[in-house]
């Protein structure tokens, strides 16, 4: 077993080329992506709740598709410029799939406003109510497992066509932070429940993995104290709570550090319970510098923020 710690303390455009530099030799035909609003296509638009983030109403997609699509965006979103990368078409939203339709470059499971945990922890705590969907990672999980034999029937053929396929796992687990914030939670709070929202995503991992996945991505979370949303909630008078280059609170960019640095601790514990899977790609990669470089300054993020993890086999 080999593994490659890379550290990415750099900005956006030099993220995606060591990504693709590391990728593109496999030439994937097929891109799979779970995840939450930052990854949907259109599966929270198709399941009927559009009410809640009024995502089919202009400006979302007026910069690229010029209509709504159901991203919770103006144009495209992440995985969409991974997908132009490849030469893979658009993903559809996998809830608005129909029996017959060619699916062989892969569907996007990713649902705007999912969790990593399954809505019952939410429901059984009392943080349930900004929740709106129950479609968390693991539901999203099924639903791969239903569409996979209608893509490849035989086993020989999944072991080939999954080989060439890319897994986008995330970014998911962002949510399960956010609803427990606004329901009044503290971070060290909320801290309590980070080793489940890791252990989630880590098992959905390795659940793809038993499924045939080999190359996989697993991102990690934003500095969500440089969210204006964070911003406006749990702003301060304290000037020591933000940092003085980029103006984002200091404590919620520790809470995300936190998450990061738990992932990788718990992806690497996880790696030898794998030893059945052979010559896998797995990278944790994280958008915290990358995400910074539109911060009023641009500068490296102090700490473990950004960090790839590749993992082969």
């Amino acid at each position: 077993m080999r593994i490659h710690l890379l550290f990415l303390l750099i900005s956006l455009p030099s993220t995606l080329c060591i990504f693709m530099n590391i990728s593109t030799s496999s030439n994937y035909k097929t891109i799979f992506s779970f995840g939450d609003s930052l990854a949907d296509t259109g599966n929270h638009l198709t399941y009927g709740r559009e009410a809640i983030l009024a995502i089919d109403k202009s400006p979302y997609g007026i910069t690229y598709f010029h209509r709504p699509t159901g991203r919770c965006s103006d144009g495209r979103l992440v995985v969409d410029f991974i997908a132009e990368a490849f030469g893979v078409p658009e993903l559809p939203p996998y809830l608005a799939t129909v029996e017959g339709q060619n699916l062989r470059h892969g569907v996007n499971f990713a649902v705007a406003g999912a969790t990593a945990l399954d809505t019952s922890f939410f429901y059984e705590r009392g943080l349930d109510a900004f929740l709106w969907t129950n479609s968390s990672l693991s539901i999203q999980l099924g639903w791969f497992k239903k569409l996979k034999p209608s893509i490849c029937k035989q086993a020989t053929d999944c072991t080939k066509f999954l080989r060439k396929s890319l897994f986008l796992v995330g970014e998911i687990g962002g949510n399960d932070y956010n609803f427990a914030f606004l329901m009044g939670q503290t971070i060290e709070d909320v801290k309590k429940i980070v080793h489940r929202v890791v252990r989630a995503i880590v098992e959905a991992t390795k659940t793809l993995i038993k499924e045939g996945a080999v190359n996989l991505v697993i991102p990690g979370n934003f500095p969500v104290g440089c969210l204006t949303v964070y911003q406006s909630l749990f702003q301060s008078r304290n000037k020591e709570d933000y940092d003085s280059h980029n103006k984002c609170l200091v404590a919620y960019n520790h809470f995300s550090q936190y998450h990061n640095r738990r992932l990788k601790e718990t992806w690497i514990k996880m790696q030898r319970q794998l030893s059945q899977c052979q010559h896998h790609l797995c990278g944790l990669l994280q958008y915290c510098n990358a995400f910074l470089q539109f911060s009023r300054k641009v500068w490296i993020y102090k700490g473990s923020c950004a960090i790839s993890l590749l993992w082969r086999r």
